[in-house]
């Protein structure tokens, strides 16, 4: 059954409007007393029934109030080093699909790209897009966050993460592996930092570690900063989340 987000809470009716009613009428051929489902921005799930539909407005009647288990039991953040070209957009569509709760575009010293604060706003939209469409896809009862783009001292300083375990993914020098991390964590909400393709600098480790952040590493292998988001996630998941049952 297909799913749909709306900005509103789950109610008796609803209705969606703009790409999402084009998509439903124009290209699934959708109408009235089909069913689908929805997904409410107080994070509820429900089956509706479609009672009129145009390409500009959809309206629907509430017929039941599901119990939604597609959201992992722990919330993990992706403080992820920008990356140049399409690399940041695969990262935050594969994210979603793996459960992160979050993902916050980092500023570090060794980032490629650069960008202004008109280009900024425009990429933070394009990747809060991907993400609900992935959201979509796979299944899921909210969408991630995509937050403004931040350097890493901001990430750090941040009070909506003080009790999360802060997690570093370093290529360099560390004395512990996240596998052994993972096995002493009883954390129910996790930060990870990756590097751009450049990786993070001494003065950056230092100062993450200054701020509690644990730094690890994820084996002998140096990874792309896709493959290192998108592994550390998964390993998150899988350890300490609902990935794997």
């Amino acid at each position: 059954m297909r799913r749909f987000f709306i900005d509103t809470p789950i109610s008796q009716t609803m209705r969606i409007t703009g790409i999402d009613a084009r998509h439903i009428v124009s290209v699934l051929r959708l109408t009235i007393g089909n069913t689908i489902m929805v997904s409410g921005q107080d994070g509820q799930a429900c089956k509706a029934e479609i009672t009129q539909a145009s390409p500009e407005i959809v309206e629907l009647k509430l017929l039941e109030v599901i119990e939604d288990k597609t959201e992992s039991p722990i919330a993990v953040w992706l403080a992820q080093g920008l990356a140049k070209g399409e690399k940041m957009d695969f990262i935050v569509q594969k994210a979603v699909e793996l459960g992160v709760h979050g993902i916050i575009p980092v500023i570090t010293e060794h980032c490629v790209v650069r960008y202004d604060s008109a280009k900024q706003a425009d990429k933070v939209t394009r990747w809060q897009k991907i993400a609900r469409e992935a959201a979509k896809q796979c299944g899921r009862s909210q969408i991630p966050q995509v937050y403004p783009i931040v350097h890493l001292a901001d990430v750090l300083l941040n009070n909506d993460l003080t009790n999360a375990n802060k997690i570093m993914l370093y290529e360099g020098e560390a004395s512990k592996g996240l596998k052994q991390e993972l096995a002493q964590s009883s954390f129910q909400a996790y930060v990870l930092f990756i590097g751009p393709e450049g990786g993070f600098s001494s003065a950056e480790v230092e100062l993450c570690q200054r701020h509690g952040v644990n730094i690890v590493t994820m084996g002998p292998r140096i990874m792309r900063t896709e493959t290192a988001s998108l592994a550390a996630l998964t390993s998150v998941m899988y350890e300490c989340g609902d990935l794997g049952g």
